[in-house]
């Protein structure tokens, strides 16, 4: 039942359903990657937290279709994406290494931010690194797709944005840090807000990877050919707390049942049940789950390498402003 309405989602937009029927195999089957990777890059993560590596780590458990399909129906080498922090799968699929990703958790001096924020990006990958705040990359990604639009060059930015706060993906996960979404939302739904920007709005299942892709891939057609901006409504779950730290709090703050029925539509499951309806064989599916778990576990296994390789205080003085990239410290004190 579930996968006849994962499948159901995607036939009755005739429009979306067009756009997965021009996916390649391949490229379907690299989605699928793509969800493990940020499944288990995020488990690799809790293993650090559990056995005392780092202290926290926050999580995209539960939400990874939101993130991977919207990043494959991109331009790889074109666009621009700027991640929420649960978006970080955005990194490995644009092509940054697991192992910078976890470096970057680490505060390593070779992770991609030298030691300064576990907010990691990687620009000439397209990813801008974001600002820890949730909502304050929607202006930076807009003067982006500005610069874009007044080169007259037909590229995308996108970014993710809670419901607290170019293509605008807001992802509503039910949940504000800590806050249930029927706690701090007025009676309305946000599919109306892209009205109120007088800009285009839709919505997608944000659990069904399919959907996800072909929304955005239609979304960025649209923003080539000159249309405006568009914002893209995502109903998804955040599987935890706000964090590692708060899970237990999750639990006690949003009903058991949400957790259950979410946790039936994991966006992973559904894919793979569908993916083996459509004939792919399930040793294909775990070859590539074997493959996708081996690479994980080298980039832990080369990330915790750097573990000591702190960056110099004196760094942090480096790249803060434009020029050398170097602040003369002024004398006195």
């Amino acid at each position: 039942m579930l996968v006849r309405g994962f499948r159901e989602t995607l036939e009755r937009d005739p429009e979306r359903a067009a756009v997965v029927a021009r996916l390649a195999p391949e490229a379907a089957l690299d989605l699928y990657a793509g969800l493990l990777r940020a499944r288990l890059h995020d488990i690799q993560l809790k293993r650090w937290v559990r056995t005392g590596v780092i202290s926290k780590a926050w999580l995209g458990t539960g939400e990874e279709a939101v993130t991977v399909g919207p990043v494959h129906a991109l331009e790889r080498g074109r666009d621009v994406v700027a991640p929420m922090i649960r978006n970080a799968a955005a990194c490995c699929e644009l092509g940054m290494p697991v192992a910078d990703m976890l470096r970057g958790y680490l505060g390593s001096d070779d992770s991609p931010s030298r030691g300064r924020d576990l907010h990691v990006g990687a620009w000439d990958r397209g990813v801008l690194q974001p600002i820890s705040h949730v909502g304050d990359m929607v202006p930076v990604i807009s003067g982006v797709a500005l610069t874009f639009s007044m080169r007259h060059e037909p590229r995308v930015a996108l970014t993710w944005v809670g419901d607290g706060a170019a293509i605008f993906v807001l992802q509503n996960n039910q949940v504000a840090l800590g806050t249930r979404l029927d706690r701090h939302h007025l009676p309305g739904q946000f599919h109306e807000w892209a009205a109120s920007y007088g800009i285009h709005g839709a919505e997608f299942d944000g659990n069904n990877v399919l959907v996800a892709y072909a929304a955005t891939r239609l979304a960025a057609e649209r923003c080539r050919r000159g249309e405006g901006p568009a914002l893209l409504v995502a109903e998804t779950f955040r599987m935890g707390g706000h964090a590692t730290h708060d899970e237990r709090e999750a639990r006690e703050t949003l009903p058991d049942e949400l957790f259950k029925s979410w946790g039936r539509r994991d966006p992973i499951g559904l894919y793979e049940e569908y993916l083996k309806e459509r004939d792919v064989a399930p040793q294909r599916l775990a070859d590539i789950e074997a493959n996708i778990t081996a690479e994980v576990e080298r980039a832990a296994e080369e990330a915790l390498r750097s573990r000591d390789r702190m960056p110099a205080g004196s760094s942090a003085l480096a790249g803060v402003y434009a020029g050398n990239g170097v602040v003369q410290p002024r004398g006195g004190l």
